[in-house]
């Protein structure tokens, strides 16, 4: 783009000021930047860009409105807590019920004390109990997975 030629004095600027009704001192360093060629360059590319510009902010000025319109919505919050609820409750439930049964069972073993031994007899009942069994299967199954990972590695 060419240069346009720069008045000789401000008085253009100065006659532009006073039909804005804005203060004299501030706009000839406004007009001086505008009469660059690199500045008028950019406003060229930008005044070209304006469509896509337009555009681009109608579409992020709808997916604001959006975003905002779902984060303050009482209603889809409180479903949302509700929907993640029934995914967690289970979980949570399972967990409490583990802990409190770990607790018990700590508190059993701290008040019978060292006095109660287990026999061999008492060994033998033990493996009967359909806990125990279960018990024992993980373990293996546990066991089983770790020698088949350990046998892979050193492949």
């Amino acid at each position: 783009m060419t240069e346009t030629s720069r008045p000789q004095s401000s008085e253009g600027s100065e006659k532009v000021a006073e039909n804005l009704g804005a203060p004299q001192a501030g706009l000839p360093d406004v007009f001086d930047q505008l009469l660059k060629p690199e500045i008028q360059e950019s406003l060229t590319v930008l005044v070209e860009q304006l469509p896509k510009l337009a555009e681009m902010l109608t579409f992020m000025t709808k997916a604001y409105d959006f975003g905002k319109s779902v984060a303050t919505d009482p209603v889809l919050a409180e479903d949302t807590m509700a929907s993640l609820s029934g995914f967690t409750k289970p979980v949570t439930d399972a967990m409490k019920n583990t802990a409190s049964a770990a607790i018990e069972a700590g508190d059993r073993v701290r008040l019978q004390g060292d006095s109660n031994s287990i026999s061999v007899f008492g060994l033998m009942k033990m493996l009967k109990d359909p806990q125990v069994q279960k018990g024992l299967r993980f373990a293996q199954a546990y066991l089983d997975v770790l020698n088949e990972r350990e046998g892979q590695t050193k492949r």
